[in-house]
């Protein structure tokens, strides 16, 4: 289980940074939004991986942190998730401004020949 978060969490890194550096406004918005979510999923992770394991520690029960999960990280990561839904919004509608401005998605304004 570990390897497979690691591995999920070294594609989204590697693919938002490939993404970021595209000379297109659409692919840098996107690539800005798989490093986000990597960013998301690494926090998520720094809570331990534990499968079926209440949130919240009981009374009734034992006190050995180990038998819980961390609820800090998940709570941090449902609030990047909406303020990242926000941002990209926000940028998707900064893209057609300035699309519609200057006519072109470069990043730099300027078509380039290849």
């Amino acid at each position: 289980m570990e390897l497979v978060f690691a591995l999920a969490i070294g594609v989204l890194t590697a693919s938002g940074t490939w993404l970021l550096l595209r000379p297109r406004t659409f692919q840098v918005i996107m690539g800005l939004s798989l490093l986000a979510y990597a960013v998301n999923l690494f926090i998520f992770g720094m809570g331990r991986l534990l499968i079926d394991r209440p949130p919240t520690i009981r009374d009734d029960g034992a006190l050995d942190p180990a038998l819980y999960a961390d609820p800090v990280p998940q709570s941090l990561v449902l609030t990047a998730i909406v303020i990242g839904f926000a941002t990209t919004a926000l940028f998707l509608v900064v893209l057609l401004a300035s699309r519609g401005l200057t006519g072109t998605d470069h990043v730099d304004g300027q078509e380039r020949d290849t």
